[in-house]
C-alpha cells in the first residue's frame, strides 16, 4: 500500500466522529470500510464474547446488518471462524465453500450475499470481534486489497476501544443491536425448564431456525411472555 493511501486510511477512521449522537459512529466507521475497499457492498462491526455475548456495533446497511444476525441466530459463519482462528477468513464464493456453514450459507445465498471477507478486531492481545466486508457478487480479494482490509480494521478496534477507555459513561460505544435481550431470556428459561443456560440458548436458537426468525425476535417474545414455552420443551 502507498502512503498516501494508508494516510488517507488513517485520517477517514480517526475523524470519524457521532455527528448526531453516538449511535452513528458503527455506522459511520462500517461505512468508511466500504467507501474505502473496491466491490465491497456492505460492511458490519461486530464485538463477540462467545455464542451468546456477540453484539452489533454498526452496519453500513440493513443488509449487511442482517446478514451478521444471521451468523447470530444460525450459530456459524465466517464470523465466527474469524475470531475463533484470530485471523482473516476469506471467501470469494459462498457457494463454493458451502460446506463449511450449510445453514448460514443457505440463508445468506437466499439474501443476495455471494462473498464474505471477515477480518478480527484486535488490539495487541485483546481480540473484539469481527469486521465482516460482503459483497454481492463472488469473486477473491486481491492481496493488496487484504493487506488494506487488515490496516482497517487494527484502526477501527484501536478507534473503538480507545473510544470506551477515554470516554465517560454516557460517552461509550453505542451498539446498534444488543442481543442482551437473548441473553435475559436465555437465563428465563434454563429457570423455568430447569436446564442449562447452554441448553436454553439451543432451543432459543433451534426455535428460531425452524420458524424462519431472529432468535432475537423469540427471545422478545419469551420475556415478553407471549411465547408458549411447551414449544421448547423438546
Amino acid at each position: 500500500m502507498d502512503g498516501q493511501r494508508r494516510d488517507r486510511f488513517i485520517e477517514q477512521v480517526l475523524k470519524c466522529r457521532t455527528a448526531s449522537g453516538r449511535a452513528e459512529l458503527g455506522q459511520a466507521l462500517s461505512a468508511v470500510c466500504v467507501d474505502a475497499m473496491p466491490d465491497v457492498d456492505g460492511a458490519a462491526l461486530v464485538f463477540y464474547n462467545d455464542s451468546r455475548a456477540q453484539e452489533l456495533v454498526g452496519a453500513s446497511d440493513p443488509w449487511a446488518a442482517g446478514i451478521e444476525e444471521a451468523q447470530y441466530t444460525l450459530g456459524e459463519g465466517p464470523g465466527f471462524a474469524a475470531v475463533a482462528a484470530r485471523a482473516p477468513v476469506l471467501v470469494p464464493d459462498l457457494g463454493v465453500d458451502e460446506v463449511r456453514w450449510p445453514v448460514f450459507a443457505g440463508a445468506a445465498r437466499g439474501e443476495g450475499l455471494a462473498a464474505a471477507f471477515l477480518f478480527p478486531l484486535q488490539v495487541g492481545a485483546i481480540l473484539l470481534g469481527a469486521l465482516g466486508l460482503y459483497r454481492c457478487r463472488p469473486g477473491v480479494l486481491p492481496a493488496e486489497f487484504v493487506s488494506e482490509a487488515m490496516l482497517l480494521a487494527d484502526l477501527v478496534a484501536h478507534k473503538l476501544l480507545l473510544q470506551n477507555q477515554r470516554m465517560g459513561h454516557e460517552e461509550r460505544i453505542w451498539l446498534e443491536t444488543s442481543y442482551q435481550d437473548v441473553n435475559m431470556a436465555t437465563g428465563m428459561l434454563a429457570v423455568l425448564l430447569q436446564i442449562s443456560l447452554e441448553d436454553a440458548f439451543l432451543r432459543l436458537r433451534a426455535h428460531a431456525f425452524a420458524a424462519g426468525r431472529s432468535v432475537l425476535d423469540v427471545a422478545g417474545d419469551v420475556l415478553a411472555r407471549t411465547f408458549p414455552l411447551d414449544q421448547l420443551t423438546d
